[in-house]
């Protein structure tokens, strides 16, 4: 449900003939990082059997991550960053063997940066069901084939209990801070109401507290899209010929998400009713341009990601509310003990300031009392991955508070 690559994250324009010319070669079956290909900063943790809360057991996981820094002789310096939905490990460094695309936050996390790796040690893990190293539906299963439809509902709180096995492993018994945004802040959120006391300080950007009817229904379709495209097979596309796997309905997901994730007053400045070409769309044969943005980056997408991993993590946005058997979302907010920032992006029109300002309202101790911090930001869902130097400003009032 949101972008989350730094390829992704630049404002909207048009596309070039260059860009069309990165897409002339037919994608891979899969996007997914697979074992062989080359590791590049990834680090990996394995751990055995693991029990979903729906009761499906798979009998071992393996997470990705990287990390940045130094954890000090306390071991208290440790922070999190949680990723979206169709993000990964690769919060900053460049695109290269192993990395399809340059760090999606760099601004944000580094030395001198808001969240500055030479004071913390920071730790960001490709979630559980992702496509970038972790286990998910293009890992192989004991049986020798992919996992593929066969691999298990999971929630938003299966992904966190994978990161508590994480933190574990690394002798983390308690986060300096845990930062997310989109999904990411759905985790982080998660951490706050359901690991109080492993939490000093989290941050809650542009996540809602609950998954509610009416993104359940933008995601349904979305997921529809890729079913529906004959190359899917029911998930068994894994030995598909490049060309010959679901590109075409995960690359229409696509382009039906990117449409919650700008805003329109972005889109209609940005590109009005320009032509793609001297060739009319009136008609004539020709595009919009604003068709051809959605096209390139649905296709480009197709090229580093899996259409199991997409279906498994939209089904576990689905999932997220907060207060389910804890006593509703204000009941288990009021359990949050982090000293919080919640953050919302004025034209948010996929996760809207509504459901931040709900969560201030019930967490105890939050920067700006029971209002949410929001910012101004033409550029929609996505302002939180644009605006660094502004979200920036508000993590450093979180870390140095």
């Amino acid at each position: 449900m949101d972008w989350q690559s730094s390829e992704d994250t630049a404002p909207a324009a048009p596309v070039t003939e260059a860009d069309a010319r990165m897409l002339l070669g037919r994608p891979p079956a899969t996007g997914a990082w697979r074992d062989g290909d080359p590791l590049g900063e990834r680090r990996f943790a394995a751990f055995g059997a693991f029990r979903t809360e729906g009761g499906a057991e798979l009998p071992s996981i393996r997470i990705a991550y990287e990390s940045w820094g130094e954890l000090n002789a306390a071991r208290d310096n440790a922070v999190l960053v949680l990723h979206a939905l169709t993000g990964d490990s690769h919060v900053r460094g460049e695109a290269g063997p192993g990395h399809s695309t340059d760090g999606w936050w760099p601004d944000i996390v580094g030395p001198g940066a808001p969240i500055d790796t030479d004071r913390w040690f920071v730790i960001a893990p490709n979630m559980l069901g992702g496509c970038q190293g972790s286990t998910g539906p293009a890992s192989i299963a004991p049986d020798g084939y992919e996992w593929a439809a066969r691999f298990p509902y999971l929630t938003i709180r299966d992904q966190v209990q994978a990161q508590v096995r994480l933190a574990d492993a690394l002798g983390i018994d308690t986060w300096a801070a845990v930062v997310g945004g989109s999904m990411g802040g759905m985790h982080a959120l998660e951490w706050a109401a359901g690991h109080p006391h492993r939490v000093e300080r989290a941050a809650i950007i542009a996540a809602p507290p609950l998954a509610s009817a009416d993104q359940i229904a933008l995601n349904s379709v979305q997921l529809e899209a890729i079913a529906m495209d004959p190359r899917f097979a029911r998930g068994e596309y894994y030995d598909a010929g490049d060309g010959d796997g679901p590109h075409r309905g995960l690359a229409l997901a696509r382009r039906m998400a990117l449409l919650n994730y700008r805003s329109p007053t972005e889109l209609n400045q940005r590109f009005q009713r320009s032509w793609q070409s001297g060739v009319s769309p009136l008609g004539r044969g020709g595009r919009f341009a604003v068709e051809s943005y959605l096209d390139f980056h649905g296709n480009r997408f197709t090229r580093r990601f899996d259409a199991n991993s997409y279906i498994t993590l939209v089904n576990a946005m689905n999932s997220h509310d907060v207060g389910r058997d804890r006593g509703g979302v204000e009941e288990a907010l009021r359990a949050v003990t982090a000293r919080t920032l919640v953050l919302g992006i004025d034209s948010d029109r996929l996760f809207p300031v509504e459901g931040q300002q709900r969560i201030a309202r019930s967490i105890p101790d939050t920067l700006d009392g029971d209002h949410a911090t929001i910012i101004a930001s033409d550029f929609g869902h996505d302002g939180f991955l644009i605006e660094t130097p502004v979200v920036g400003e508000h993590l450093r009032r979180l870390l140095e508070d």
